[in-house]
């Protein structure tokens, strides 16, 4: 029984040090990311606007969603397992690999003071020093 444990230390030992830490860093992000299209609700949206568009709105409201009630089950239980076996590595179960959207959607980021910290120390893209002070305004090139 000793001797097996060592055998198990050491082939766990073989794989985590052979897999590399990037492939299994892009699989964990992608089965996180998988997982969370029930929130995202995603496949439903674009499968909706899809089939609407090229099949009608009659058909567009009723075959598009249960189409993209099924491609979210299938997107969340691939992001399962991709979460669960995430050292081993393996190409994309899915594709497109990166979350799916309408396409009369765009997401971007939202406004925060991590992603636009010089808005909220007085640097804005006005030229503004002091925008509350008068002749605070800094031009490089008048």
């Amino acid at each position: 029984m000793r001797n097996s444990s060592k055998q198990v230390v050491l082939l766990a030992a073989a794989v985590t040090v052979l897999t590399g830490c990037v492939d299994a860093e892009h699989k964990l992000g992608r089965g996180v990311n998988n997982l969370m299209e029930p929130v995202r609700m995603g496949e439903i949206r674009r499968s909706v606007e899809q089939t609407t568009l090229w099949e009608g709105p009659e058909v567009g409201k009723t075959a598009g969603l249960f189409h993209g009630i099924n491609r979210t089950i299938g997107r969340t239980v691939v992001g399962a397992f991709e979460v669960v076996t995430f050292p081993i590595p393996s190409d994309p179960y899915i594709k497109p690999v990166n979350p799916v959207y309408p396409d009369s959607f765009r997401p971007r980021h939202t406004s925060s003071s991590t992603l636009e910290t010089d808005n909220y120390i007085g640097f804005d893209t006005s030229g503004d020093i002091f925008p509350i002070s008068p002749g605070s305004r800094f031009h490089i090139f008048d």
